[in-house]
């Protein structure tokens, strides 16, 4: 993880092992652990896997019929050799591999009745498998491996499990990740398990599928087969998701809704869920087994999907869904409730009276067809949380799914004080997303250590019986996906000290152990940087009116579609975030150079796209964001920048081609058509712009560049313009032997084509420049640094004077050289600003949660009275000061009537900030002020303090509500900024 690279870095124990050029990825993940039950080395009691026959039962469920076929198929990859398949026959000459379920095999069952095979914690169990190898399993057989499961799934994922531990990626497919071969493979002698799942229903939500998916699967697979309806999804598509889901251990699927009907776009497809054995829903706006899309393309009634105007048309539509069901023998999650159609509240009111009544009719239908007592849920999404608020519960049977904000931030958990439900609860989560504040969907944006924060607070809470996720199009969000899934089987396997080992796992899992270490190092970094702001929103910046209350007045946020988040002026934070990024795709570029040829594709993927084409928009960004100030300034090199952009953005457009039409052969062919630069144009796209994708008759558009690059006439004569670090025109900001930021500059810039001489003085020896003179062609930075060993002690102020092209500028430097003592964290440049986890003192227990935070690490309490977390610092400044928290942007998901902490300066009594209040957000009807939040990944709220004297003082941070994470404290002495990361850490004494 990013904290314990960091601290072997600083104590100089991190070791880079060098990967061999060319060299072939090592053996899978698992492959030489000594945790793994199989090897590639023979010992005592092993089994040999290389050629050994697969058996299976006739008799057993048809979908672990099929995965022993697809166990053949990956053995062959591994091996070289494909195995025979016998059903129900054993092929004399070899110890086989039986593969069965528990009371539905009768090969499984005869090895069990000869006691054989220990299935005890096994059979009866949900999804639950024993692997091992069984000495005279059945008459004539010398010794076999038996793979059995408690239930169809249970086999299923024991076959998978096998498959995955020999080298075969989930992934194989949606990111053409090959095998590395292996000689032999032999299983460990013992009894091996997966366990049983913790969370009964886990799986996920194809969504917001378009244009990747809708416009890539009809290509691939062939055109919907509804008529009229070509871009329906296939069985063919479901197929390969479905072996995915199953790979994964995933049981649950949700479909794609968007214009796509599951049940229609193939006949076929309810069918084939039903051979692999996976659990279909529907999602929260489709109630009854019946995408929204089913209404759409045959209304009935009024035509109104609207259950006080159409309730009769509404009923027998949901009546045909539920016989449907029964009649196909479909297994699946019912849900319950109702919607409004194109995912919106419903038409006729949010009454509870008009809830329970829609519940309640759905629920007589289930008893009429004989489904009553199939599993079934509500989902609190959006506005249907609003019911249970208001104290509308839905029959104990029916599990109720909280919801997150669409943003990864959990809005309601289980109130202890309820009873408990036989239904219990679940929870939709989000990867990606379409809406407020605006879209994600390009690429994976999701900051690991953040979703395990929140998996675990729910799992803790007792969220467990169903879990379900918004991946988007599934392939772009493959590490998350896969970690919420693993999550979720267990999540006491995975703790948040785990992370980094099971990052490595899965870059093993994928490219072999000895590129895992460098791939997880690169994914580790990029998750990090990603979660500071989704690419989609690195045009907007996000500002408050000072006249208008926040907490009651949305209109206090203010949107700019045509600014950079990033301060371009301040704190060098445009330059620290680019050169971020820059630095990683360096790093992904040389190791991309080490990669294998066959492992290219998948590594491009997997890994290398999403870095280097994000470090591609920073620094289109920056130049972008730069053109437009210096078209402001007049300055000679405005249309350079204009170039540099045009040229990054051919860059990424070039990326985007390769992607379509050249990787892996060709396969991925308009998969990458998503727009994630033009965002915001209202002009060319209409009103949605601000928020949707750039798209017109809901398709997308060609990516552009807006704002729009600008050019400028540049006179021939030579013309001296001066900026200073900061944005003033006058004075720069105050120098200070503590600061943290990068040495101030002035910039020299000439407004014309003619080069010109400067010369720069300043008006103390102990103030130097450097260059202080020399020839400016378009512009040259100069940086200005202080002799403190010469500089007096307090403030001075210094003028500098720049001479050039007949004109004569003069600016001021303000020094603070301090006389008192330092302690703890430093004041200067008017600010104290400390990370959360550099306390100098703490009450109570505190969770570390490595890189959650924008700039660093995050803790939260976890346990005893009066948490509180000390920081010893050294203020200059006297009178009111303003302390601002920053937080993860959390909701209220406890009962009460806000999220709380409190801080408090010298023991003074804390003040209690109510963050919900303070910020006015609102996760229900996701005002602006809750988009302000999530969009900026961060909770900001202030509390004012008044400091006598100067010197040493310590602030305490008091954790009130136990769900609170705090990211970094920033004392506010008079010279904060703006900037989207907050003013550097301080210096420590």
């Amino acid at each position: 993880m990013r904290a314990a690279i960091a601290v072997a870095a600083i104590t100089g124990l991190l070791v880079a092992a060098p990967v061999p050029v060319g060299a072939a990825p090592s053996e899978a993940a698992r492959g030489k652990d000594s945790k793994s039950y199989v090897s590639t080395e023979n010992g005592p009691g092993r089994f040999p896997l290389r050629g050994a026959p697969l058996v299976v039962s006739k008799d057993d469920y048809a979908g672990v019929i099929r995965v022993v076929d697809d166990l053949r198929t990956d053995l062959g990859k591994v091996t070289g050799v494909e195995p025979a398949v016998g059903h129900d026959t054993i092929p004399g000459g070899r110890d086989p591999v039986i593969v069965g379920t528990i009371g539905k095999s009768p090969l499984i069952d005869r090895i069990i009745a000869r006691g054989k095979l220990d299935v005890r914690g096994v059979e009866g169990k949900w999804e639950t498998t024993v692997e091992q190898v069984v000495e005279n399993p059945l008459p004539g057989v010398r010794r076999a491996f038996v793979i059995a499961g408690s239930d169809q799934r249970g086999s299923i994922y024991g076959a998978y499990d096998l498959s995955r531990t020999i080298g075969i990626s989930p992934w194989h497919f949606w990111d053409d990740v090959p095998v590395q071969k292996k000689a032999e493979l032999f299983v460990r002698p013992g009894r091996h398990t997966q366990g049983t799942p913790k969370v009964k229903y886990r799986g996920f939500f194809i969504n917001d599928e378009n244009p990747a998916t809708g416009t890539w699967a009809p290509g691939y697979f062939g055109p919907g087969k509804a008529p009229g309806y070509p871009g329906g999804l296939t069985s063919d598509y479901f197929a390969k998701v479905f072996e995915t889901m199953l790979r994964l251990k995933a049981n649950y699927l949700w479909p794609a809704v968007w214009g796509r009907a599951f049940a229609e776009d193939d006949p076929l497809n309810h069918a084939t869920a039903s051979f692999y054995g996976v659990v279909m829903g529907t999602s929260h706006e489709a109630p009854m087994m019946r995408g929204i899309e089913e209404w759409n393309r045959h209304p009935t009634g009024t035509g109104e999907w609207s259950f006080r105007r159409n309730p009769d048309a509404i009923k027998a539509y949901w009546r045909d869904g539920a016989e449907r069901m029964r009649d196909q023998n479909i297994e699946g999650v019912i849900t319950l409730g109702m919607r409004g159609n194109g995912d919106v509240s419903l038409p006729d009111g949010d009454g509870i009276d008009l809830m329970s009544s829609i519940i309640d009719s759905q629920r007589q239908i289930l008893r009429e067809t004989g489904l009553i007592d199939r599993p079934q849920v509500q989902t609190l999404y959006k506005e249907v949380q609003r019911y249970w608020d208001n104290g509308y519960r839905p029959p104990d049977d029916v599990t109720v799914v909280f919801c997150d904000d669409n943003w990864g931030n959990l809005r309601k958990l289980p109130d202890p004080s309820l009873p408990a439900r036989s239904g219990g609860y679940g929870m939709y989560y989000h990867f990606d997303y379409v809406g407020d504040g605006r879209n994600y969907k390009w690429a994976d944006t999701i900051n690991l250590t953040n979703t395990w924060e929140q998996l675990n607070l729910a799992y803790r809470k007792g969220v467990d019986r169903l879990w379900v996720v918004n991946v988007g199009d599934l392939k772009n969000e493959e590490l998350p996906t896969q970690f919420f899934l693993d999550y979720a089987w267990n999540p006491d396997a995975l703790p948040v000290t785990g992370i980094d080992d099971w990052t490595r796992e899965f870059a093993a899992q994928n490219f072999g152990q000895s590129l895992a270490p460098a791939v997880a190092e690169l994914l580790d970094e990029y998750g990090f940087l990603q979660s500071r702001r989704k690419p989609e929103l690195l045009n907007r910046r996000i500002t408050v009116d000072p006249a208008k209350d926040l907490s009651t007045d949305p209109t206090a946020v203010v949107y700019n579609d045509q600014a950079t988040p990033f301060s371009l002026t301040d704190y060098g934070e445009m330059d620290r975030v680019t050169e971020a990024w820059i630095d990683l795709a360096r790093r992904a570029t040389r190791l991309k150079a080490r990669v294998p040829a066959a492992w290219q594709d998948a590594f491009y993927q997997l890994v290398y796209y999403q870095i280097k084409d994000t470090a591609i928009i920073y620094e289109l960004r920056r130049a972008q964001f730069t053109n437009l100030a210096y078209a402001a300034q007049g300055r000679a090199a405005t249309n350079e920048l204009a170039d540099t952009a045009e040229r990054l953005f051919a860059e990424d457009q070039a990326m985007s081609d390769y992607y379509n039409n050249t990787l892996a052969g060709g396969k991925w062919k308009n998969w990458q058509l998503q727009p994630k630069i033009g965002y915001g144009n209202v002009e060319r796209y209409g009103p949605n712009a601000p928020w949707q994708q750039p798209e017109l008759n809901n398709v997308a558009l060609p990516d552009e560049i807006y704002p729009h690059l600008k050019r400028i006439a540049v006179p021939p004569a030579a013309s001296m313009g001066v900026a200073l670090d900061g944005g003033s025109e006058t004075t720069l900001p105050q120098f200070s032997p503590w600061q943290s930021q990068r040495p101030q500059y002035l910039d020299v810039y000439n407004k014309g084509t003619t080069p010109f001489r400067y010369r720069i003085t300043t008006g103390a020896s102990w103030v130097h420049v450097a260059p202080a003179s020399g020839v400016v062609d378009d512009e040259t930075r100069v940086t200005v640094k202080v002799d403190w060993r010469r500089a007096p002690k307090g403030v001075t102020t210094v003028p500098i004077t720049v001479t050039g092209a007949g004109s004569t500028t003069v600016v001021q430097a303000p020094i603070e050289n301090p006389a008192i003592k330092p302690v703890g964290f430093l004041e200067a440049n008017g600010y104290v600003a400390m990370e959360a986890d550099h306390y100098s003192g703490k009450a109570g227990k505190w969770q570390l949660l490595p890189g959650i935070g924008k700039t660093g690490n995050g803790l939260t309490p976890v346990g005893g009275a009066g948490a509180r977390l000390d920081y010893k610092m050294t203020l200059t400044s006297t009178g009111p000061v303003k302390v601002t928290a920053y937080l993860s942007p959390r909701n209220n998901v406890l009962p009460g009537d806000g999220l709380k902490y409190g801080v408090s300066i010298d023991g003074q009594s804390p003040q209690v900030v109510n963050v919900t209040k303070a910020t006015g957000a609102n996760d229900t009807t996701m005002n602006r002020q809750w988009a302000r939040n999530t969009s900026d990944n961060i909770n900001r709220t202030t509390t004012t303090h008044t400091i006598d004297t100067p010197g040493a003082h310590t602030l305490t941070f008091w954790a009130v509500d136990p769900t609170v994470i705090v990211q970094r404290l920033v004392v506010d002495t008079g010279g904060v900024k703006y900037s989207y990361l907050g003013p550097p850490e301080s210096r420590r004494s």
